[in-house]
């Protein structure tokens, strides 16, 4: 029996192979013919072609914010993806999976997830929510009396939750994300010096100079369209200029996890208060993040190493321990 986890994110899409470890990681989109469903490219191929595409080649998300929007161009993707891991339908048949799901996934989007399994030929299916499964990917112990509390911040959504092997105390999924901050940078940009990026731009500005450190001056030249005359212009982008947007972004998360704080028993407070706060996800990387977080929620708080990974790595985790996976899956 094959065995695979998988982290079906807004996005990036996530493998995790028993026996292989980490065999995919690759954009969730797709890019079809306009006015048709006719494939063009799939994952990083169609990555390269947002904001380029001539009125003939649409780019599709089929997972935003952590819903299933387009069931059939999930399934196209998520089929593409097995293919590159050489997991054909036969070989699907054969195939054991466990899904990351939201905080509190409603039963309408577990039935997403089956029929994109179903789709997909895939021979059996468990889902688990990410908080747990991010627990798992950082290495954390989990028992009925020791409860931890995990930030997992993705491109289309965050999961905040204080859980035991007991389950979920507290918890709370959002439709927030690092895609979130993108936009918020393209709209400043376009204010601060009436230049129009595209969204790779906007995520490469985050990934570089981004920064919740006041002080930060690092600087990073982008190329976009001037509102004004229509012609290409490029600028030079620091830290301090995109500040306010990532400032933002991260009080949001804070007010959130702090809301999901101040629900705790007070037992299980104390034991945050010892442990501190996980935090992981490709949006946790943003530069100074996690000591923002600490002094304003006033704990320690952990980034995990391999923040973007931890969640599909905690998959490989439940999918290897059929004792685990029982404990933690979703009964759907």
């Amino acid at each position: 029996m094959i065995k695979l986890a998988i982290d079906l994110g807004s996005s990036v899409t996530k493998i995790f192979k028993i026996g292989s470890g980490i065999v995919l990681a690759e954009p969730s989109c797709v890019a079809v013919a306009t006015g048709s469903s006719a494939v063009k490219a799939i994952g990083e191929d169609a990555k390269q072609l947002i904001g380029k595409t001539a009125e003939f080649t649409t780019i599709v998300s089929p997972v935003f914010e952590a819903d299933i929007v387009n069931e059939k161009m999930a399934a196209v993707m998520l089929s593409h993806f097995l293919q590159k891991i050489e997991i054909n339908r036969s070989r699907a048949k054969r195939t054991e999976a466990v899904f990351s799901v939201p905080c509190g996934a409603e039963s309408g989007l577990i039935a997403k997830y089956r029929r994109l399994a179903d789709d997909c030929g895939l021979g059996g299916v468990s889902f688990v929510e990410v908080p747990f499964l991010s627990a798992f990917g950082q290495g954390l112990t989990l028992s009925e009396t020791n409860p931890v509390f995990v930030v997992d911040i993705g491109g289309g959504n965050t999961n905040i939750a204080a859980f035991s092997l007991d389950g979920i105390i507290a918890g709370i999924g959002l439709n927030i994300g690092g895609g979130n901050l993108d936009s918020q940078i393209i709209d400043r940009i376009a204010e601060s010096y009436n230049l129009k990026i595209g969204l790779l731009t906007s995520e490469k500005l985050k990934i570089t100079v981004g920064s919740l450190y006041g002080n930060d001056d690092e600087k990073f030249v982008v190329n976009g369209r001037d509102i004004t005359s229509g012609r290409p212009r490029s600028v030079s982008v620091s830290s301090s200029d995109i500040y306010g947007c990532v400032k933002l972004f991260a009080d949001k998360i804070a007010e959130y996890a702090g809301m999901v704080l101040a629900k705790l028993p007070a037992e299980v407070s104390a034991s945050v208060w010892r442990s501190g706060i996980y935090l992981s996800g490709g949006g946790a990387q943003l530069i100074g993040l996690d000591d923002y977080l600490a002094r304003a929620l006033q704990l320690d708080v952990i980034l995990a190493e391999e923040p973007q990974m931890a969640v599909v790595l905690g998959g490989g985790a439940a999918i290897g321990s059929s004792e685990l996976l029982d404990t933690v899956m979703l009964d759907a």
